[in-house]
């Protein structure tokens, strides 16, 4: 009987389904391109909020239930024991359903655009939302924000694909699932907007923001009506800028600058370190998760996502997070407070890279709006305590702190601005969310030159979003540009031979080649043209007296910078290209530049 029910199920399930994509089939044809892209938009903004809706629903209830039984118990036992089980269960499924494949991170989503063409892998759609619920639902040390926006670009590309768009509709798609998830999940659609434009998208035109905006404001209409305010990430107790503050907000930003390179390289070094290790994917898992369960037991704040704990610090009893800690007996000694939230800013990136590094999936998002808060409470209780001043706003100072890690973390200073404006619910702390994002941003730069996300694909030189030039040559496989079949030359030729050849072909750089295929140098048409015109000489000139060799050799393996730069400073529009040592073809500067052109065509959302 169960088994026939849920054949029923299934079978209704797909003739929804099939309904379904007939209708949106024939809108297609009965919609023009442009009116179906907003219908497409707004489809794939419902989708992306039902995601963020399930995601940050379990996590919030398994939160409220750790916290029931702990406080029943007088013992964290559930912050103890559920991360391990998450991690375990992540990694579990990521071995036995995803065939061991998870693509973590939002620099998967700037690859995808860069070298794939928007193009995302349909599992994406459902292996995020499984993975990271249980990773961070379950108490894991990470957030939630990086598994919403991979798959809210999944159904933005899979969509695309599904109805057969071009190009630059599935990149832009693709930035409107982006869009939707962060707007869904802070009820902050300017910001799910600037996100999109921002961090993912390489060029975008005036035009491009409509379907973008359209997509954004869905998922947070969506979100507002099904979500509990409880769930979603609010403050009530923001006060009015004092301009006298305004020395305290800069000391702020540069010290949210030097966290945020803290954190990133801190979290880089446990990641690496867990690459390296030695055994069994559960071995690694539960050495990780372990360790992670005593961090947590000793820090409870560190468990899941960590927004409960930024409302806790951003109210008047912000001496709550130290019950059912060792610290409890002292929580009402306000440098007790103080030490713990100082070592809970330094320990947040561990706490992260463990839970990441030893097979759990999520984010840097939530982390680095928890670090922020943390270091903005610091910084103002400190200031008081200290006796510098006694009346910086505590509930300023930690709202303002999420925006400046997370504009040091992600280079992305618009959006953190607005972010945190749209959470509060008015733009009363714009001044000092511009000065601290702004500062925090040029500080991390100075130390990092690219954001947390790009900074492992820059440095195998796939992508750079900060550089548009450079991340559209990036997209250029130059390979299937080389000419291979081209007119090449002996020692042992005459010169007439050459000539001949020359005499009926366009070719101007005629490469000169061993028995084994390996380049002794080229003949360059124009350095030989006035011994072609005197029969006397070619006759007599060998092909050993006009070699030369070529001012530089491109490897197969050169990316499109270092190419160009061979080019600028050789100033030669055609060189040769070797691949394993022997010669492979001719690579023209022009054919670069052509490819370069559609490729910016292509690119470039309108």
């Amino acid at each position: 009987m169960p088994n026939k029910f849920s054949a029923i199920i299934r079978l209704l399930f797909r003739k929804i389904k099939h309904r379904l994509e007939a209708i949106i089939f024939l809108c297609k044809k009965l919609l023009s391109e442009r009116n179906f892209i907003y219908l497409s938009c707004v489809l794939v903004g419902i989708s992306c909020a039902f995601a963020v809706i399930i995601l940050k629903s379990f996590a919030h209830n398994v939160f409220v239930f750790a916290n029931y039984i702990n406080g029943f118990l007088k013992f964290p036992f559930f912050t103890i024991i559920l991360p391990i089980i998450g991690i375990l269960l992540t990694v579990f499924v990521v071995k036995r359903v995803l065939n061991g494949e998870l693509e973590k991170g939002s620099s998967k989503i700037l690859y995808a655009v860069a070298k794939k063409g928007g193009i995302i892998p349909k599992k994406q759609m459902y292996a995020q939302i499984i993975t990271s619920s249980l990773t961070v639902g379950l108490g894991g040390s990470a957030g939630l924000e990086s598994p919403i926006v991979i798959t809210g670009a999944a159904f933005g590309s899979n969509f695309a694909q599904k109805y057969k768009l071009s190009q630059k509709d599935r990149i832009l798609l693709l930035a409107c699932g982006v869009a939707a998830g962060i707007g869904a999940a802070f009820n902050a659609p300017i910001a799910g907007v600037l996100f999109a434009v921002e961090v993912i998208l390489t060029d975008v035109s005036i035009s491009a923001f409509i379907p973008i905006i359209i997509s954004a404001a869905t998922g947070a209409l969506v979100s507002k009506v099904i979500l509990s305010q409880d769930v979603l990430l609010s403050f009530k107790n923001v006060q009015e800028f004092n301009y006298h503050n305004t020395p305290y907000y800069i000391v702020l930003g540069i010290l949210a600058g030097l966290v945020s390179v803290y954190h990133a390289r801190n979290f880089r070094k446990v990641e690496h370190y867990f690459s390296k290790f030695k055994g069994s994917v559960y071995k690694k898992a539960l050495f990780g998760a372990s360790i992670l369960a005593v961090l947590i037991f000793v820090f409870p704040s560190l468990f899941g996502e960590g927004y409960e704990s930024i409302k806790t610090l951003s109210t008047s009893h912000p001496e709550v997070l130290l019950e059912n800690t060792f610290l409890e007996s002292k929580k009402n000694y306000p440098w007790f407070l103080l030490i713990f939230v100082g070592l809970i800013v330094l320990l947040k990136s561990f706490a992260t890279g463990l839970t990441l590094g030893s097979g759990g999936n999520g984010g840097n998002f939530a982390p680095s709006l928890f670090v922020g808060s943390y270091l903005g409470f610091f910084v103002a209780k400190s200031m008081n305590l200290i006796g510098i001043t006694n009346n910086l706003p505590i509930t300023n100072f930690t709202i303002v702190g999420m925006a400046g890690i997370l504009s040091g973390l992600f280079h992305a200073p618009l959006t953190a601005i607005f972010l945190i404006g749209e959470i509060t619910g008015g733009y009363n702390l714009m001044v000092p969310l511009m000065i601290v994002s702004s500062i925090s941003y040029a500080v991390s730069k100075q130390f990092e030159k690219h954001s947390m996300d790009v900074k492992a694909l820059a440095d195998k030189g796939e992508v750079f979003t900060s550089d548009k030039d450079k991340n559209i040559l990036q997209s250029i496989d130059f390979l299937n540009l080389v000419a291979t079949d081209v007119k090449t030359i002996s020692l042992e030729k005459s010169l007439e031979n050459l000539v001949e050849h020359l005499s009926t072909s366009n070719q101007h750089l005629v490469p000169v080649l061993d028995e084994k295929n390996k380049l002794l140098g080229v003949v360059d048409f124009e350095i030989i043209r006035p011994i072609i015109f005197n029969s006397f000489r070619i006759k007599f000139t060998t092909i050993t007296e006009i070699l030369s060799q070529p001012k530089e050799i491109i490897l197969h393996d050169d990316g499109m910078e270092t190419i160009m730069d061979k080019f600028e400073t050789t100033n030669e529009s055609i060189l040769p290209v070797l691949k394993n040592g022997k010669f492979f073809g001719l690579l023209s500067k022009v054919a670069v530049l052509e490819a370069y052109r559609e490729k910016l065509k292509e690119m470039t959302i309108e």
